[in-house]
């Protein structure tokens, strides 16, 4: 039997119902057996600021870090704003990231679908999460590319995945789990 991979899946929207949420779920339900996919919450880490973690980390931070360090790998699922990420996604990067020297991110699979209502799909906020990963040192996988326009149109009313994009999607989480195993070790 092959080892289940752990993935940490980090939603860049906070909306309940958000498109992206959605994918993540998508994504969720078509990965493979080698894979359990799980979103980390970030709607309740408060700013990340030098002070407050000196004087200790809040809980919601020991939580999310603790979450992504029990990972195996990290899968982000992001809309764009204003060209870039969302506030609440740059700040789950930032308190990942620290304290300086202990990032829980470090060393772990990544890989990055952006998903917006406009055609071109989140580019910008997608190659923003690829920009910090290097530095985050995170393996980031290459292709498939996953900038997904049209959001509004992936799903029907029953809120089931369009036959168009099931394709796509069940390939890129196919090539994700390969990409984890290759960069895992096992």
């Amino acid at each position: 039997m092959s080892q289940i991979h752990t993935v940490a899946v980090v939603v860049g929207s906070l909306r309940k119902d958000s498109y992206n949420r959605k994918v993540a779920h998508a994504l969720a339900e078509l990965a493979p057996s080698s894979l359990s996919l799980k979103i980390v919450e970030i709607g309740d880490l408060a700013l990340y600021d030098e002070d407050v973690e000196a004087a200790g980390a809040p809980q919601p931070w020991q939580r999310f870090r603790e979450q992504i360090r029990d990972s195996d790998a990290v899968l982000f699922v992001t809309p764009e704003y204003n060209r870039s990420v969302p506030g609440a996604l740059k700040n789950a990067i930032d308190v990942g990231s620290r304290p300086y020297g202990q990032s829980a991110w470090s060393g772990k699979p990544a890989a990055v679908v952006s998903v917006s209502p406009g055609a071109i799909g989140g580019f910008g906020a997608n190659h923003a999460v690829r920009q910090s990963l290097v530095f985050l040192d995170m393996p980031c996988m290459q292709m498939p590319e996953a900038y997904i326009g049209g959001a509004a149109n992936l799903f029907d009313e029953a809120g089931k995945l369009n036959d168009k994009t099931r394709p796509f999607l069940q390939g890129f989480i196919d090539k994700f789990a390969a990409w984890i195993k290759l960069n895992r070790g096992v």
